[in-house]
């Protein structure tokens, strides 16, 4: 078993490591809205790792597998929601650094950064695709699945989180300069394209 836990954690620190669009959302927040919106990003990112790997745990991540018009279903709602994300950074960039002047305001701000970066990992389904098919490699014989699979979802959050904290800690310096209004547009831009371009990696994707 011991042996079993190192490599799962080794494997799953390499896929914490690998950039997509997670780290570039996490990354965009922490230099346009500051370290706490970007933290509460990454929160919800990191959230939906663990109930992916929930409903991994329940049987229903193998619907994904199971059902051709689920998975697809799933993925185009997912490649839709970073298009719409990445045409508002392209079209509409900022030309300030975002400020909170209320109370009312930072909730409804905080809210739209957790729920952005939950929405983007759960309308991905190769997240859900990726556990269903690497969860079950490390789940000991006769083991519980269900508990087993959020045990290991509940550790590539956690292991998330340090990440990101690492992430944003080392972009506190540069965001400084990343925040003047020039280059705020110029790197909303730049970051809408990235979004698209993982929009159009995911909608053309195959399981």
């Amino acid at each position: 078993m011991t042996t079993t836990l190192i490599s799962f954690l080794f494997a799953i620190t390499i896929l914490t490591l690998t950039p997509g669009f997670d780290t570039a959302l996490v990354l965009r927040s922490a230099a346009a809205q500051g370290w706490k919106r970007a933290s509460v990003t990454a929160l919800g990112v990191t959230l939906g790792c663990l109930l992916w790997g929930v409903a991994v745990g329940l049987g229903l991540g193998a619907l994904l597998l199971a059902s051709e018009i689920a998975y697809n279903l799933l993925k185009w709602l997912g490649a839709a929601y970073l298009l719409y994300l990445g045409l508002k950074l392209l079209f509409n960039p900022r030309s300030q650094p975002e400020d909170v002047k209320s109370s009312d305001s930072a909730q409804q701000r905080y809210l739209t950064c957790f729920s952005r970066g939950l929405l983007g990992n759960l309308l991905n389904p190769k997240v859900g695709v990726f556990y269903v098919t690497f969860l079950p490699q490390f789940i000991p014989a006769g083991a519980s699945v269900a508990l087993w699979c959020t045990l290991m979802a509940l550790a590539h959050m956690l292991l998330g989180l340090v990440w990101n904290a690492v992430l944003i800690g080392g972009s506190h310096y540069f965001a400084r300069h990343l925040r003047q209004p020039s280059i705020l547009k110029i790197m909303d831009r730049l970051t809408g394209c990235v979004f698209i371009g993982f929009a159009a990696k995911l909608a053309f994707s195959r399981r």
